[in-house]
């Protein structure tokens, strides 16, 4: 038992201390001391240091890249375990109901043909419509059920990605460059803007799912049980749904396209924690913050420029992907 809550202590308190680690690290050398300086005097003013260029780096520069990939990461990690819940099956993510291609698409339209239209709006329109396209092919045939919309998904996924394809192949070489950057992710335009605006967003989509992440327990044994139980499962489904693909859109629209966060985070915290949501929802939230803090301090200080970050998750989901085929996946799902 008190294995068990030091390991919950651990994974909550990571992101945070993962966060003042990667404001040490990068391609500019600043001195420990000097970061603890800049840090205390936005709290309270000690030191004349409003002109020097490090102040601009730490405050302007890395501490809103932090932020923001930490909540990018929480975003996707609690999208994929709910997704994952609703829908039984490990092998959903927060990006199978068609929000990746249907942002993709949107930022293609907005790089290629809508300079003044700001991608992340752009992005944030698309992924909901995807979803709200997908949502809607599932209903033709009356009750929408877990296999008619992951089948959705996948149809409107291959519609907008040949899409971006067909922008790709019209639109101007020098901004197809742009366009193939930003679907590979990437922290790099972080402000405290897109801070401020995914802090609202994120924090107000995930509420639900926090607060009815015991419910996934009983949606989690299937259908016709939850319902033998009194949980009505078509509006839970739906308020989940909606909750996560309001947080991944603006997740994406902020950073662009990062794969496998939502797969292997919330497996590591089910194979860490166990199945039980009520703790598995907030822990992968934290651990998911951890991990795309992690992968962005490596994307941009392993070179002397920035790695779009959705290649680095790649390169390590692939084989997280492999293990998790071969050993951990049954045991956790408590199978």
């Amino acid at each position: 038992m008190k294995t068990k809550r030091l390991k919950h202590i651990l994974i909550f308190i990571s992101p945070l201390v993962i966060g003042w680690i990667a404001i040490f690290i990068g391609a500019y050398d600043v001195s420990p001391t000097m970061v603890l300086k800049i840090l205390f005097n936005e709290i309270v003013s000690f030191a004349n240091i409003l002109d020097i260029s490090e102040k601009a780096i730490i405050i302007d520069i890395r501490l809103p890249r932090v932020i923001l990939a930490g909540l990018v990461g929480i975003a996707l990690s609690s999208s994929g375990v709910t997704l994952q819940g609703i829908f039984r099956n490990p092998l959903v993510d927060p990006f199978i109901l068609g929000i990746s291609a249907g942002a993709a698409f949107g930022c293609a339209i907005s790089v290629g043909f809508l300079a003044n239209m700001p991608i992340q709006v752009m992005a944030f329109v698309f992924g909901i419509l995807s979803v709200l396209l997908t949502y809607s092919i599932a209903k033709i045939q009356g009750e929408v059920s877990r296999l008619p919309l992951i089948l959705s998904g996948v149809i409107i996924s291959a519609f907008f990605q040949a899409m971006v394809s067909i922008v790709k192949f019209i639109v101007d070489p020098h901004k197809l460059q742009s366009i193939v950057f930003w679907l590979m992710g990437s922290f790099s335009l972080a402000n405290w803007s897109l801070v401020k605006i995914s802090t609202i967003g994120i924090g107000l989509s995930l509420l639900p799912i926090l607060l009815m992440r015991w419910r996934l327990n009983v949606m989690s044994m299937g259908e016709d049980e939850a319902k033998t139980l009194g949980v009505n499962v078509r509006r839970d489904r739906i308020i989940f749904i909606v909750s996560s693909t309001i947080a991944v859109s603006i997740a994406v629209s902020v950073s662009g396209i990062i794969g496998w966060v939502g797969l292997m985070v919330p497996h590591l915290m089910r194979m860490m924690v166990g199945p039980d949501h009520k703790s598995l929802v907030p822990l992968s939230m934290a651990g998911g913050a951890t991990f795309m803090i992690f992968a962005d301090t490596v994307a941009r200080s392993l070179t002397n420029f920035d790695i779009p970050v959705g290649i680095i998750t790649a390169v390590s989901g692939a084989p997280f992907f492999v293990y998790l085929m071969k050993k951990g996946g049954k045991e956790s799902w408590g199978r």
